[in-house]
């Protein structure tokens, strides 16, 4: 994560020179070259494991094998401190069930690249076992994860986490320890360390900083290659240009997805733009060729939002129509990987909204503070749970954020979105679809489409109205099925609170009745 923010900058003449220098960058780089199954008509235990879970993607879409298109809503979990286990901050079977109760149903997981490869060729399997048992633990809730290679600042040399120390190389230029994110601007070493990184320059054993790197991605996915419940894998957070080229960024990328494409053939690559995507500037990145891809991006503001509202939104608005416009171009998959951050419920709202007029996948950050080194200041500021091993209840929760971040919305859709929304102000929800699919298949009378609705949001039940359609589900389920009618072309869902019921927790089902 690049600037995340409590409200307020911390050091305003550091956050202008930032920018600037940001600006300053992206004005450089754009010179330069540069089968699945439905996941959620069946539940995680007593389902069809393996092969049926699989997620696939239709240009922007992410979908499963029957051509549902699939909605993820989440949340970031990245341990940054040793040992780099989620499990070692308190993450485990409570965290899961808070999320899957609370109607979210994937997780972007930390995977720190010097844990797997503490020593050059020495990958750590039990470091990997931990990473493993966290993903099982989710799926055992209905919960799918993003494998992150995460980096901030590239190593605790600098202040930051991700690479081991064998493999930065600085030229001899001293290292020391910056408050993230000045490190990127203020440290010659850490500018020398990414470029020779992009640069692939020969490493220990005489073998190419970006060849290691591949190999540990071959590890990792070769571990996770028969996991049904990984989404994907994110291959580098936040790439740091230094002097490097999108043409650079490209042939990095390539190496690595040949590297995981040679024992993996299943799951979803995600690919991050470089980091100044993140605020609202378009990225020149060429076209990486395989036909499983999707961007993952962040979308932050480097202003201070509570007092430039107005500007913050419209640069946050712009990061989503460049991801629109990168999709239309690559027919890419697209999902919002990091946004929020922040205390700030108006504008975790504002992304929350903007991503939802376009149908995209989320994940905020993030789940919990968890002594964060590289993230707000104070840490707790970027947290939804400020103790992960407990629920989220009381004062271990910024209710005021999970209230923002629990909406309802659609979990799988037998056709494609054409709209919907979310009205916190008195919990109205909307949904529109087509009955046509992304490629083009038109979805019957049996088809389900799956909606989440969160009892935070209606703890006394609610009432489904459905036009072209019929929901098939329990009166009180969490997650409503719908089915169209026989010759229905789109359909719509309107949910109103009401009073004197309840709301279950949006689990996983099994098959649509209306089958």
């Amino acid at each position: 994560m690049l600037e995340k923010r409590s409200g307020s900058c911390l050091w305003p003449f550091r956050c202008a020179y930032l920018t600037a220098l940001l600006l300053c960058t992206a004005t450089l780089l754009s010179s330069c070259s540069a089968t699945s199954t439905n996941p959620r008509n069946k539940g995680v235990g007593g389902t069809d494991a393996g092969a049926n879970l699989f997620v696939g993607h239709s240009g922007q879409w992410l979908t499963d094998n029957q051509g549902n298109v699939v909605i993820l809503h989440g949340m970031n979990m990245v341990y940054k401190r040793p040992p780099y286990t989620p499990a070692a901050a308190g993450f485990g079977d409570v965290a899961a069930r808070t999320l899957s109760d609370e109607g979210f149903d994937v997780v972007r997981l930390g995977v720190i690249y010097s844990a797997v490869e503490p020593r050059p060729g020495m990958f750590d399997g039990k470091y990997l076992d931990s990473i493993a048992a966290t993903v099982s633990i989710l799926a055992r809730h209905g919960v799918y994860t993003l494998l992150d290679f995460h980096q901030d600042q590239m190593s605790d040399a600098f202040g930051g986490e991700g690479f081991p120390s064998w493999s930065v190389q600085t030229n001899g230029l001293p290292e020391r320890p910056y408050v993230f994110p000045l490190g990127y601007t203020e440290s010659p070493a850490l500018a020398a360390a990414f470029d020779n990184f992009w640069s692939d320059r020969t490493g220990p054993g005489g073998i190419g900083l970006q060849e290691r790197y591949a190999s540990a991605w071959k590890y990792v996915a070769r571990r996770f290659s028969n996991e049904p419940f990984i989404v994907g894998y994110d291959l580098f957070n936040e790439p740091w240009p230094a002097a490097a080229s999108n043409g650079e960024l490209a042939r990095f990328y390539t190496r690595v997805i040949a590297a995981i494409r040679s024992v993996d053939h299943r799951h979803m690559i995600f690919y991050e733009p470089f980091v100044t995507f993140n605020f609202g500037i378009p990225t020149q990145l060429p076209r990486l060729g395989d036909t499983a891809l999707g961007m993952s991006f962040h979308d932050y503001c480097l202003q201070i939002t509570t007092q430039n509202e107005t500007s913050c939104a419209a640069s946050e608005t712009r990061a989503v129509q460049n991801a629109l416009a990168r999709s239309e171009s690559t027919r890419d998959a697209l999902m919002l990987t990091e946004f929020g951050a922040s205390t700030d419920e108006q504008d975790v709202g504002s992304v929350v909204g903007v991503a939802d007029l376009h149908q995209l996948s989320w994940i905020e950050w993030a789940y919990c503070g968890c002594d964060d080194p590289t993230g707000s200041i104070p840490p707790t500021n970027e947290a939804l749970v400020y103790d992960p091993r407990l629920p989220a209840t009381g004062t271990n929760v910024n209710l005021a954020t999970l209230m923002v971040l629990a909406e309802p919305y659609p979990r799988t859709v037998a056709g494609t979105p054409i709209s919907y929304d979310y009205d916190l102000s008195n919990h109205e929800f909307q949904l529109k679809y087509s009955t046509r699919a992304p490629n083009g298949h038109r979805f019957g009378s049996g088809d389900c489409t799956t909606v989440v609705v969160p009892a935070l949001q209606y703890p006394h039940g609610y009432s489904a109205i459905v036009h072209g359609g019929r929901v098939v589900s329990s009166r009180d389920a969490g997650l409503i099925q719908i089915v169209p009618g026989p010759r229905s072309l789109d359909v719509s869902i309107t949910v109103l609170p009401t009073e004197g019921g309840h709301t279950s927790a949006p689990t996983r089902s099994m098959a649509c009745p209306g089958r």
